[in-house]
């Protein structure tokens, strides 16, 4: 993937890897531009994310790599902010970076995509998750905070999934996405994981599309070896449903490259 914005290192808890891994099975990938977008500090679920006090060294161990690196590729410095009301910290909504992506990961507190919590998707009735799941992703672009959407439908990633059309059930939050002038991420992941298949899904990607809807590409990589994993596929999909440019962001100024 020519860009490729939402990566971890191990100050999350739960990649691998060092910063030079990375980014030397990027420049092997043919990436141009690749940010590290590790999971924001925030006063709830610790386990799995950075602490405050981390947030200097992540940053300054970026900028390092990136004046290392600078030719040879683009680094660029993100993080990956998790849209929970309440929790949200301004040392991290005003940090001097390229971009934020904001996810969803939560619903009234409950982790919905982690395996230590799957039971729960048992007591649910499905069609009510998905659709609470997507007024969030509604919320969270409402909010102006973020530059980018990340994982638009992370909600299927254990396949338990709803009777009601998903396109309808997704429409008012790409209409707002679309509205905040967001950038929708192609996100490779989803390959990696029970349903395997992106997020979004082809359809809603067409549905964003229709809505003029700007993209990019992400690995989401917990370790390098995940680096453009199944690119191939994402960008031939980016490319069926008409997409020939995707984003990439400089201290917050958008910009494009065609792939």
């Amino acid at each position: 993937m020519i860009v490729d914005l939402h990566n971890h290192t191990p100050l999350c808890n739960h990649a691998e890897g060092s910063i030079p891994e990375y980014i030397d099975f990027a420049i092997k990938s043919g990436t141009q531009y690749f940010g590290f977008s590790d999971h924001a500090p925030m006063d709830f679920d610790p386990k799995y994310r950075m602490k405050f006090n981390d947030m200097k060294q992540y940053e300054k161990d970026v900028l390092d790599a990136k004046e290392q690196y600078k030719n040879k590729i683009n680094i660029l410095l993100g993080y990956e902010v998790d849209y929970l009301k309440g929790h949200m910290d301004e040392r991290v909504l005003n940090a001097d970076v390229d971009y934020l992506i904001g996810s969803v990961h939560f619903l009234e507190g409950w982790g919905f995509d982690n395996p230590e919590f799957i039971g729960r998707w048992e007591e649910q009735d499905i069609d009510e998750i998905w659709q609470k799941y997507f007024d969030t992703i509604e919320e969270m672009a409402e909010s102006k905070l973020f530059d980018i959407v990340g994982h638009l439908d992370l909600i299927k990633v254990f396949k338990f999934m709803p009777n009601k059309s998903i396109n309808e059930m997704a429409e008012n939050a790409l209409n707002a996405i679309k509205k905040a002038d967001m950038v929708l991420e192609l996100n490779i992941s989803g390959y990696r994981k029970k349903v395997q298949e992106p997020y979004p899904s082809k359809s809603l990607l067409k549905q964003a599309y229709a809505l003029g809807i700007p993209i990019t590409f992400s690995s989401d990589a917990h370790n390098p070896q995940q680096i453009s994993m199944y690119d191939e596929s994402i960008v031939k999909m980016a490319k069926e449903v008409g997409y020939l440019e995707c984003a990439y962001f400089i201290k917050k100024i958008r910009k494009f490259i065609n792939f």
